[in-house]
């Protein structure tokens, strides 16, 4: 078994007044030639975005996008003609393929939107551009670990072009389980949103990330409070 730390304090960081982010890979201005990626898991950003404000219009390509406000919500466009909301609650995921233009915005003019945005490499390149979004509240589940993400186009949450599988836990009791890893080609990074968690004796608090690889399973004890998003993908 492989591990990596990354404390929240490490993190790159900017403040652009309207936009405060962290970077727990490279990203931007922020280069650390050790935090480049997570097997393919390639951005995990950790943004606060000031009322009425957000990114203008700006491309993307073959890149899968997978976006989870955790405050607030953030207002979607772009050059398929989807113009949405993307509320707390709800996770939207976008393949950007041969190309795509979007913007996003908070759609309030009072109070910040704090979200994830992820970026995950694609396993085909050059497809047609999709987006959806999905609410998880049919989904999630107290105390235990449940799916948000796959490969597969029904199955539980929304999917990507990617042998990738996110899940999400939210605790008000300590718990202890185990997840298995779908191959042990793959890795699991997980990302602590709130609270405080054990995972294979390593000691994790609010934004701290850990990943995990070369194994067939990992334990994990979270104690009350604590909200996690666990993400497992190829190390290739």
């Amino acid at each position: 078994m492989n591990t990596v730390l990354h404390k929240a304090k490490t993190r790159g960081y900017a403040n652009h007044g309207w936009l405060e982010t962290y970077h727990t890979f490279s990203f931007a201005d922020y280069h650390d030639p050790e935090r480049v990626r997570f097997g393919v898991l390639r951005v995990l950003n950790d943004d606060r975005v000031s009322p009425g404000r957000g990114f203008g219009w700006h491309p993307h390509d073959n890149m899968e996008i997978i976006t989870i406000p955790l405050e607030g919500d953030l207002e979607h466009k772009d050059s398929m003609g989807n113009t949405e909301v993307i509320r707390h609650g709800e996770v939207q995921v976008m393949s950007a393929g041969t190309g795509i233009m979007h913007s996003e915005y908070n759609a309030s003019q009072e109070k910040d939107v704090k979200l994830l945005q992820i970026w995950v490499f694609p396993d085909t390149f050059s497809l047609k551009p999709r987006y959806d979004q999905i609410s998880l509240k049919d989904v999630e589940k107290e105390n235990t670990l449940y799916q948000i993400l796959s490969p597969v186009k029904d199955d539980q949450g929304v999917w990507i072009h990617q042998q990738a599988w996110f899940y999400m836990g939210k605790y008000d009791k300590e718990t202890t389980e185990t997840y298995y890893l779908k191959s042990r080609q793959n890795g699991v990074y997980f990302f602590l949103i709130n609270g405080e968690a054990v995972i294979e004796g390593t000691e994790l608090s609010e934004r701290d990330g850990f990943g995990v690889w070369e194994t067939d399973k990992i334990e994990i004890t979270t104690k009350p409070g604590t909200r996690i998003l666990v993400m497992e993908v190829p190390m290739r």
